[in-house]
């Protein structure tokens, strides 16, 4: 089920691409059918075609910022023990080594340099073949720098904001509950009481525009405790709260918890 929430001032002349968090969850999601699947290809259906998808995922921690820039990066399979089924997808998207030297050029003042060596992560490529199956639109990934503090983050996602104007599609993958250590794999239907409470307020602090609190997460509580353990599956969700606009309107989906501790909520920010 969507809910859409207008910000206060929403303009219906949006020139903005899209930005969107997307709870990525289990690897099985690249391969299965399922409610949440089928959100990312409702989600997929609004959103402009772009010159090139370009991804922050939480599987990609380095020192210092990196930005993929082969011709054709690789379908990393970061993950073991499910399927072989899973192990035979590739997702041949070209990348584009022209954007991520321009953006390392545009952006001299950071701490950003090209990798030719990641490729695709699960966070990335088992969403994004859902968005577009076909393989046929560029695909980068961005690093999280693990020296960095949220509010660094944050800021370098303000950075990035002109890219929304010129096509370009950013895609934050993480889950705003994740606590791999307390997953109940025989839940595949709800959250534990503390994920469901940390989720809400998660939400609510995005609805109120109330990104201090966002990036000050530790100071939220208990619940935002055991929800984020270790901050790699939060951090995309501050680049895409610091890529929002005012334009933009608000639609919350996949808004579900799973496994006991795992949150598959995702938002959409655009028209």
């Amino acid at each position: 089920m969507l809910k859409i929430m207008k910000n206060s001032s929403v303009n219906p002349g949006n020139d903005l691409m899209p930005v969107i968090f997307v709870g990525h969850g289990s690897p099985m999601n690249a391969i299965e059918g399922n409610e949440f699947t089928r959100g990312w290809q409702q989600m997929s259906a609004r959103v402009p075609r772009p010159r090139a998808v370009l991804c922050i995922s939480a599987h990609w921690e380095t020192s210092g910022t990196l930005i993929t820039a082969m011709d054709n990066p690789e379908t990393i399979h970061d993950f073991g023990g499910f399927p072989e089924e899973l192990y035979k997808v590739q997702y041949p998207a070209l990348g584009q080594p022209e954007f991520a030297e321009d953006l390392i050029r545009r952006l001299a003042n950071h701490d950003l340099a090209t990798d030719m060596d990641w490729g695709l992560d699960h966070g990335c490529w088992s969403v994004i073949r859902h968005f577009y199956p076909d393989a046929d639109v560029p695909v980068l990934q961005l690093s999280l720098d693990y020296r960095k503090q949220p509010s660094e983050h944050y800021a370098l996602g303000k950075e990035l904001a002109f890219l929304r104007r010129e096509g370009i599609l950013i895609v934050g993958s993480g889950n705003i509950v994740h606590n791999l250590r307390m997953v109940d794999w025989r839940n595949v239907t709800g959250g534990y009481d503390w994920a469901e409470e940390a989720s809400a307020k998660i939400q609510s602090l995005i609805r109120e525009e109330n990104h201090k609190a966002l990036i000050d997460f530790g100071q939220l509580g208990k619940e935002i405790d055991l929800a984020v353990p270790t901050p790699e599956h939060y951090l995309p969700l501050l680049y895409v709260l610091a890529l929002s606009d005012k334009k933009d309107s608000l639609t919350v989906y996949n808004d579900k918890c799973t496994m006991g501790s795992l949150s598959m909520t995702s938002f959409f920010f655009g028209d």
